[in-house]
């Protein structure tokens, strides 16, 4: 039966136990789960599917829809199984109903437009690498979660003198966006986000920290380059470390090569350290274009865990 408002609480005791098993990074509140039912993007009657067993969820699957399919439609399956009840088909269950209906879902968005079901998973996670692959789903796409200690020396933040970096403004939401879409016009997966999308999956949310994010702009006050970071409270209560966490850091085409991203890196990761933050992490594609990955490697971060995109075409 399809999940509910009233199956957060639930679906979060869930997620809990997966994660006490797989142990990816992954914490989620009560409050995290919410926020995710309600984004636009989900439909909760017919986009979600649980297993239960004596009135508690066991397994659980979550289709999320794209804001645009440029070219192709690369439908998100979220989902889990509680490790108690795995190697019993209830993965392949979840996984053929996905695969059922994700193009109805799909049609009412985007008719006529190809589309793809995108399942992300942890590369030590030896039973979804199997479960995948015997799904008919292949390997695409691999990204790297990355973290750095912040009682560590910090790099310098070396701006091109035409610049100045500024804190994150509500009347800036817009200029960012515009922004993020251009900036990630040339990543793989990447689509724009409208201001309703843009809102519910990172300005509007409750782990948006706008006092930890920052932008470069011009000598006009044009906004050239962004850096925007979340913060998980269920992630510190279950580690015990309170870490700034950089969702998107994109820098405009013209004035990419010339120390941007770093030096809005710099500027963050001390202003992180002073406003109380131990750890900073980010993620990013393992094939990134603009040489991300070197350049979060410079400023200090390391793997940590790495993450594979798989795919199955749907028509």
């Amino acid at each position: 039966m399809p999940l509910s408002l009233d199956d957060t609480g639930a679906l979060t005791e869930l997620l809990a136990a997966i994660e006490a098993e797989d142990r990816t990074g992954e914490n989620h509140g009560a409050d995290d789960v919410a926020e995710e039912f309600a984004n636009p993007l989900v439909d909760l009657a017919e986009g979600t599917l649980a297993c239960w067993d004596d009135g508690r969820p066991v397994a659980f699957a979550v289709l999320m829809s794209r804001p645009a399919a440029e070219p192709v439609h690369q439908m998100i399956l979220w989902g889990g199984v509680h490790p108690a009840h795995r190697r019993r088909g209830l993965g392949r269950h979840l996984l053929d109903w996905a695969a059922r209906t994700a193009p109805v879902l799909h049609e009412r968005r985007f008719p006529g437009q190809p589309l793809e079901l995108h399942l992300y998973t942890d590369d030590r996670n030896e039973g979804a690498k199997a479960l995948a692959a015997a799904a008919g789903m292949t390997q695409v796409r691999w990204f790297y979660d990355m973290r750095r200690d912040l009682a560590r020396e910090l790099p310098e933040s070396l701006l091109p003198e035409e610049l100045k970096i500024t804190g994150y403004r509500e009347d800036l939401e817009d200029a960012v966006r515009e922004v993020r879409n251009a900036s990630f016009s040339d990543h793989w997966g990447s689509v724009p986000h409208t201001a309703e999308t843009w809102r519910a999956a990172l300005v509007g949310t409750r782990s948006f920290r706008p006092e930890s994010s920052f932008v470069a702009v011009d000598g006009s006050g044009r906004c050239v380059g962004v850096l925007l970071t979340q913060h998980y409270e269920a992630d510190t209560e279950a580690t015990g470390v309170r870490e700034a966490w950089i969702q998107i850091i994109g820098t405009l085409r013209e004035w990419r090569g010339r120390g941007v991203a770093s030096a809005l890196i710099a500027y963050a990761l001390a202003e992180f350290r002073e406003q109380g933050y131990a750890r900073a992490g980010l993620g990013v594609d393992a094939d990134n274009p603009t040489g991300a990955l070197g350049i979060y490697t410079r400023a200090g971060f390391e793997i940590e865990h790495r993450q594979i995109t798989y795919a199955l075409p749907l028509g």
